[in-house]
């Protein structure tokens, strides 16, 4: 019940630890398995996120290497609407060694009041605690919060056997996620790479002509009963050497990138009937929490859907797959649909020469780069005829279909978790009835 919880401040329950100053000279953008924690790790709503790491390849103090579980706070934001500062994160169990770095607090668990980590790092997504910490904060370009204004705000908690049992349901509902996300990362990484062998590389079409891969065998990746869909022969074209019977064709002859629209032009019919805008911003979160709001009459084809191909082609380029519910397409943004080859393909094909369009984007003598259509007819790719584009379409479609499945489902999960969570941490809720509602 509520009433058997009890305010105490944050401050009797942990200590904030601040981060250490590690030396830039050591800073790498080669891949190691040492990573500095920096406010990019932190999500927006809370928790942790691998995003883009930044290396380090140098001395580090035994004390400021984290282990997995403990719980992290964001000292520093440097977003207009301080959209992570004062958020908490635990420490991911795996075979990174995460690095506690400045603007990074640690929370050290004090033993007078008993408190469950997982418990309090959801205490830190509460609206109240949120409003704290921004209401608070310092400067403007860059806010910042302190271990003392964290430490200061009051809080209800119960005891230690009802902590525990709502971090259990809140984290089961996170842990679900996190397996959906790895699951999606292993399915992207098996389908990019047979892209990558097929449409790039040509490597089946090689396997045959150097006899590697006789009839009636099996080849990395290929089933016996595909040896007949690859060529066994190169031919001459004007971008070179590609299979017998394929085509180099452009990405914009094989899909349509439909530009977004100026939505500022479009204002909702009232505060009910709306779209949310999915700007980059949303594109790189995956959601659109906080957008801003479109008319829901917009034409169809401007509507984003769950499943949709998305590539922000201004400022930060970045080809994705939708999943973040219905939405209106903002302009700089393409919505990529195609009836002449498969999503899976258009999807890759784009990703392909992703890193080309940032290098033209980086050369724009502008401040804010971009590509322009002409870019999407210079860019190519090799296409099978229309009958073994059908037959790969079969191996590859289930790990696209399964990766969006599961992006959607952890969707519906951290909307149930993100709606349990207010109630369960107010005492408004009781476990027992949490439980039913999830099934935990």
């Amino acid at each position: 019940m509520a009433n058997d919880w009890r305010t105490v401040s944050l401050g009797e329950i942990f200590k904030v630890k601040h981060g250490f100053a590690f030396k830039g000279e050591y800073f790498t953008d080669e891949p190691r398995n040492t990573v500095l924690v920096t406010p990019g790790n932190f999500a927006i709503g809370g928790g942790f996120q691998t995003g883009k790491r930044k290396y380090y390849n140098g001395p580090v103090p035994e004390d400021y290497v984290l282990k997995p579980g403990q719980v992290v706070v964001t000292m520093t934001d440097l977003s207009k609407e301080s959209d992570t500062l004062g958020y908490a994160a635990s420490i991911p169990d795996d075979s990174t060694i995460w690095l506690h770095n400045q603007r990074v607090g640690l929370l050290e668990f004090k033993p007078a009041i008993p408190a469950s980590p997982r418990f309090i790092q959801y205490l830190l997504r509460t609206h109240e605690y949120r409003s704290w910490v921004v209401g608070s904060a310092t400067g403007t370009t860059v806010k910042h919060t302190s271990p003392g204004r964290i430490e200061s705000f009051a809080a209800r908690i119960p005891s230690i056997e009802v902590q525990h049992a709502i971090a259990h349901i809140l984290g089961t509902l996170d842990d679900k996620i996190e397996l959906n996300r790895r699951a999606n990362e292993t399915l992207e990484t098996m389908a990019r790479t047979l892209f990558k062998a097929w449409f790039v590389d040509f490597e089946p079409t090689r396997a045959k002509m150097d006899g590697r891969w006789p009839r009636g065998q099996s080849l990395a990746g290929l089933p016996p009963h595909l040896n007949d869909i690859f060529p066994d022969r190169f031919v001459e074209s004007e971008f070179g050497d590609i299979p017998e019977g394929w085509e180099m064709r452009s990405l914009d002859s094989i899909a349509s990138y439909l530009n977004g629209l100026a939505l500022q032009k479009f204002p909702p019919e009232s505060e009910n009937e709306f779209l949310p805008v999915i700007k980059i911003a949303q594109l790189r979160s995956g959601n659109t929490t906080g957008a801003d709001k479109a008319s829901a009459q917009i034409k169809p084809e401007y509507v984003v859907v769950d499943g949709d191909i998305l590539f922000s082609w201004s400022g930060s380029l970045e080809v994705e797959v939708w999943t973040g519910g219905r939405g209106a397409l903002n302009q700089h943004l393409f919505k990529v649909t195609s009836d002449k080859v498969p999503k899976w393909f258009y999807y890759f094909a784009t990703r392909h020469h992703l890193p080309s369009f940032r290098a033209i984007a980086a050369d724009k003598a502008t401040t804010m780069g971009h590509i322009q259509r002409k870019h999407l007819t210079e860019a190519r790719i090799a296409v099978p005829p229309p009958g073994s584009m059908e037959r790969l379409d079969a191996t590859i479609a289930p790990l696209f279909e399964e990766a969006v499945s599961n992006s959607a489902e952890s969707r519906a999960l951290a909307q149930l978790r993100d709606t349990l969570l207010p109630q369960l941490l107010t005492g408004e809720l009781q476990v027992s009835v949490a439980e039913r509602i999830t099934g935990v």
